[in-house]
């Protein structure tokens, strides 16, 4: 069975804090996984949250703020030290170049062949990521950033009752779906739209510090699970404006306007303390009317499952 989930391995913003460390996301999708804004100390938040360094097929920074990377030095360190052999993919913002030289190469250790560097320039880029295409977009924060979102293609399911009906079974279900087209026991032809529909890919974005922007939007658009920060409750509106970032009411407009099916707020300023919680829940549900998730550090939150079809 597939395993499509996000490990929360940190979730506080520029400071961590007591019960909140730096931000560290890993997004596991069939078999890959996806390393977003490893901060300080994401090597022992993985190790707590029970994922290792196999684990890690692609590590995506949004931006070189501290809170967003420090945490890249021990990761590729872990990755060489533990012998991880497949391919592990690094995006980060082009004009980042000298920040992620440093922290690649932060100390002396026995280095790694497999990490392939894919820094990101332009209004857009789009990457094949094994059963995904990763798309970045360019955000609104005072240094470059990048938001990510991840693309399955659309497919079909197929449907037993109909596939019993026109005996088909067993390899010639893997044909079918190969080929499009298979000759049934009667000597019929069984193509593929007959007895399958269509089925939605699923998608996720990931949307860290900005402004609200057009790329915010259009990252999110109709994903089924977007993790987005919400720093700031809606009193500090006009100091999350001046930074580059949202607020929880912010985060939830975006959601809804989106429509998204699984909210996970995240990134929180270390000014607020657990009593506060309720209020970033509160100000994102005031738009947006579905499941909202506060991030806690190693939490485990899945990705929603189909629902809907293709129209």
């Amino acid at each position: 069975m597939s395993l499509r989930e996000l490990v929360v391995l940190g979730t506080s913003s520029a400071v961590p804090t007591r019960l909140r460390n730096h931000n560290g996301y890993l997004l596991r999708w069939d078999g890959e996984g996806f390393l977003f804004d490893p901060g300080e100390g994401t090597q022992r938040q993985m190790a707590h949250a029970g994922v290792s360094a196999h684990d890690v097929t692609w590590i995506c920074v949004t931006h070189l703020h501290g809170d967003h990377c420090l945490g890249v030095p021990g990761v590729v360190q872990r990755i060489a030290r533990d012998g991880v052999s497949h391919q592990v993919t690094a995006t980060y913002p082009a004009s980042g170049e000298t920040y992620w030289r440093r922290l690649r190469h932060a100390s002396l250790f026995a280095d790694t062949g497999v990490i392939a560097e894919r820094p990101l320039s332009g209004a857009a880029v789009r990457l094949s990521a094994g059963p995904v295409t990763l798309t970045a977009l360019p955000l609104s924060h005072p240094v470059e950033a990048y938001g990510y979102r991840l693309d399955e293609p659309d497919g079909r399911r197929m449907l037993p009752d109909r596939l019993r009906a026109r005996g088909v079974d067993g390899p010639l279900i893997s044909r079918l779906q190969r080929e499009g087209t298979v000759t049934a026991p009667d000597g019929s032809a069984v193509p593929l739209e007959e007895v399958s529909e269509p089925r939605r890919g699923q998608s996720a974005a990931f949307v860290m510090d900005t402004r609200l922007c057009d790329s915010a939007f259009r990252l999110a658009d109709g994903v089924d699970l977007l993790v987005i920060e919400s720093t700031f409750l809606s009193a500090e509106a006009a100091l999350a404006e001046e930074y580059g970032h949202l607020t929880a009411a912010e985060a939830g407009r975006v959601a809804a306007e989106a429509k998204v099916r699984r909210l996970v707020l995240t990134h929180f300023s270390e000014r607020y303390d657990p009593a506060d919680e309720p209020r970033f829940l509160a100000e994102a549900a005031e738009t947006f009317s579905g499941d909202i998730v506060l991030a806690h550090d190693l939490a485990r939150v899945p990705v929603p499952k189909r629902t809907e079809r293709v129209p």
